[in-house]
């Protein structure tokens, strides 16, 4: 398995998640970056830059990566479109902050603020089922229900909880906060499945830090170390490889 170096800190959520994608499908398919140039039209030292976060991935390399590898293109190539819109609206807000005024009105913000949850929603829609094909595992723990029940729409950020209730249950180790084993997390990433990873973590003996929620730089520091030793790719995103290390 390729020894991946850690994605740049700046890199951007989108781009993240499918570089990330790019990187299980080549190191599942067992190809080297010789060996995707040879089948694909972009070159070996294409591949490095792109599979490390330097050049953004085009559409033709993600769609050909796909195809070599035996893989269908379809979501990754949403996951491509995402990334691309995302890029896109950066570019545009630098080139609009000289003129813009001091405050924007409001209706300015919100139209920014709506793409920008329509990248999440997507990312964790076909990120989540990307390479296992299952569909999105409905949070069912103890903490998640009564959340559910309460009404509430968004994670309740700002608390800590307990990993006391640590157990194996039908062959797999759970803290009860989500039954998840394919949803993707990185930095930033927040909620239930958040919480599910800090407490299989720390369980695994590695300090994921407080128990928020929060995917921050701690508890990414504990995903890689927790990669590293089991000999999967060190980049921090919880995928469906990690997710079945931490359960076992």
């Amino acid at each position: 398995m390729t020894r991946w170096k850690e994605l740049p800190a700046g890199l951007d959520e989108a781009e993240r998640q499918l570089v990330a994608q790019l990187r299980r499908l080549k190191d599942r398919a067992g190809l080297s970056l010789a060996a995707l140039a040879a089948k694909t039209s972009y070159s070996s030292s294409s591949w490095e830059r792109y599979l490390n976060g330097k050049k953004p991935v085009p559409r033709a390399a993600a769609e050909q990566l796909a195809e070599v590898c035996g893989a269908p293109p379809e979501r990754l190539l949403v996951l491509h479109e995402v990334a691309e819109t995302a890029r896109a609206q950066r570019t545009a807000a630098v080139e609009d902050e000289p003129r813009a005024p001091r405050r924007a009105p409001r209706s300015r913000r919100t139209a920014h603020a709506l793409p920008a949850v329509a990248v999440a929603a997507v990312l964790v829609v076909f990120g989540a089922g990307f390479l296992s094909g299952a569909a999105w595992h409905r949070d069912d723990g103890s903490r998640a229900k009564q959340h559910a029940a309460s009404g509430a729409s968004a994670f309740p950020s700002g608390h800590t909880y307990g990993c006391d209730r640590i157990r194996r249950e039908h062959g797999v180790i759970t803290a009860g906060y989500s039954t998840s084993r394919d949803v993707l997390l990185d930095r930033g990433s927040t909620g239930w499945d958040v919480v599910e990873t800090q407490c299989l973590l720390r369980r695994h003996g590695f300090d994921s830090g407080r128990i928020d929620g929060v995917y921050g730089e701690k508890t990414g520091r504990a995903a890689r170390a927790f990669q590293k030793r089991h000999g999967l790719a060190p980049d921090g995103i919880v995928g469906p490889d990690t997710w079945k290390k931490l359960r076992t």
